[in-house]
């Protein structure tokens, strides 16, 4: 039997980015537009290497 590391991207979990800083659906996290690309996904004709080319990453949305 093969096991993979816990922290491997499988076939049911998010692919995290660099910029993220939570999963998908994690309560107080939010999608924003990734400041690097600014939405665009893009650094001239590379993915952008924070967001992985998708031009929103994943933050903590404010709160008092």
């Amino acid at each position: 039997m093969t096991s993979t590391p816990k922290d491997q991207a499988g076939s049911d979990q998010t692919k995290l980015n660099p910029g993220d800083q939570a999963e998908p659906g994690t309560p107080g996290a939010g999608e924003n537009v990734c400041p690097e690309c600014k939405g665009s996904g893009r650094i001239g004709v590379t993915p952008c290497p924070i967001c992985g080319g998708t031009g929103t990453i994943i933050e903590g949305i404010g709160g008092a």
